[in-house]
C-alpha cells in the first residue's frame, strides 16, 4: 500500500509540473502577443487634421476593420509638420501592435527634404490602402492630344506646369517626369491642387500635375483632358488614357496611404494585423468608400508595401536633392 501511495504521489507531482509548465508556455505566448492578440482596442494615428482626406479614409477603414480584427479600432489625430509629428509619434510608439500609424508618401519625402528625423525603416509595413497616381492634364482646347506631343513641345517652348506647392508630391511628380524625358518645365506652385486646376481652367498655366480625381469632374464636363497617368496600370475612371509605361517611360509616382507599426513589433502580431486588415481593404465595402471619396484603390500586403517603400525611397532620395529646395 505504501509503495502504491508513493507512486501516486510521484505521478500527481509529474502531472502538476507538466501543467505548470504548460501554463508557463501559454503565458509566454501571450506576452509576445501571439494567439491572444488583440485583447483591447487598436489605435490608428492619423498625422493630419480631422476632416481631411487621410482622416476620412482612416475613419472609414476603422469602422469596417473592427469586425475583421475582433476589437474596436479608434482614430487619433496628431497633426503638425506636414505629417512629421504624427509619423514620429507612430515610430516611437510601443511595438505591441496596439498603435498603428496611417503613413503617407510624406514618410519618404519629408526625410529627404530634411524635415523629419525618421525613415521608412523605422516602421514595419502592414497594408497599403490606396494610391492616386499623378497625371498630366491640359485644357480641352490645348494643341497637344498625346503625351508625346506635349513632351516634344516642352523641348521647344516654355510650358507652365502647376502643382500643389513646392516640394509637395505633385511638384515632385512633375519634376520626376521632366527628368525622365529630359526636358524642362516652368513649375508654378499653388496652395493646393484645387487652385492649380482653377488656374489651368482660366488659361493662366498650360498644364497641371495632380491626381485624376482632382480633375475628373472637369474632364467629364469637356473642359480638360488628361494626356497620361504616372501609374503601373490604367485608371479605371479614364480607360482611354495611357500610362507613361505604355509610352515607354518607366515612371510610376503619386500619393498613397497605408498602415504600419513600429519596426520591432513581433512577427506574429504583424501577421495578425496583415491578415485582418487585408480582409478589410479587399472588401467591397471599403472599395465603395474609396469611390465615395474619389480616391484610387490599391492593396498591397506587408511584403508588397515594403517593396514599394524601398523603390520610391530610392526615387525620392535621388530626385529631391537634385531640386535644391532648401
Amino acid at each position: 500500500m505504501k509503495k502504491f501511495k508513493l507512486g501516486s504521489i510521484f505521478l500527481a507531482s509529474a502531472l502538476l509540473l507538466a501543467a505548470c509548465g504548460g501554463d508557463k508556455e501559454e503565458s509566454k505566448g501571450t506576452e509576445s502577443g501571439g494567439s491572444s492578440f488583440p485583447e483591447k482596442a487598436i489605435e490608428i494615428i492619423v498625422p493630419y487634421a480631422a476632416g481631411g482626406g487621410t482622416d476620412t479614409l482612416a475613419r472609414s477603414f476603422a469602422d469596417l476593420a473592427k469586425d475583421d480584427i475582433g476589437e474596436s479600432v479608434a482614430v487619433v489625430n496628431k497633426e503638425g509638420g506636414g505629417g512629421a509629428v504624427g509619423m514620429q509619434n507612430g515610430a516611437k510608439a510601443k511595438a505591441d501592435g496596439y498603435t498603428v500609424s496611417m503613413v503617407t508618401v510624406e514618410l519618404l519625402t519629408l526625410p529627404h527634404s530634411g524635415l523629419a528625423q525618421f525613415s521608412h525603416e523605422d516602421f514595419t509595413p502592414v497594408a497599403l490602402l490606396n494610391e492616386d497616381s499623378a497625371a498630366i492634364t491640359v485644357r480641352a482646347d490645348a494643341p497637344w492630344n498625346t503625351i508625346e506631343e506635349f513632351i516634344e513641345a516642352s523641348k521647344k517652348e516654355t510650358i507652365k506646369v502647376g502643382n500643389s506647392g513646392t516640394g509637395a508630391i505633385w511638384h515632385l511628380a512633375a519634376a520626376a517626369f521632366e527628368k525622365e524625358v529630359e526636358t524642362e518645365f516652368n513649375h508654378i506652385p499653388f496652395e493646393g491642387a484645387a487652385p492649380a486646376v482653377t488656374a489651368l481652367l482660366g488659361g493662366h498655366i498650360d498644364a497641371v500635375s495632380v491626381s485624376p480625381a482632382e480633375v475628373i469632374t472637369q474632364v467629364e464636363a469637356g473642359e480638360l483632358k488628361v494626356l497620361a497617368v504616372m501609374a503601373d496600370e490604367k485608371v479605371e475612371a479614364l480607360p482611354d488614357v495611357p500610362t507613361l509605361k505604355e509610352k515607354g517611360i518607366d515612371l510610376s509616382i503619386g500619393t498613397w496611404r497605408g498602415l504600419a507599426v513600429p519596426k520591432d513589433t513581433p512577427e506574429d502580431v504583424v501577421s495578425k494585423l496583415e491578415e485582418s486588415f487585408g480582409k478589410t481593404v479587399q472588401s467591397e465595402e471599403f472599395k465603395a468608400s474609396l469611390d465615395n471619396l474619389n480616391l484610387g484603390y490599391r492593396y498591397e500586403n506587408s511584403e508588397g508595401f515594403k517593396n514599394l517603400l524601398k523603390n520610391q525611397d530610392k526615387l525620392f532620395g535621388e530626385l529631391i536633392p537634385s531640386l535644391k529646395l532648401n
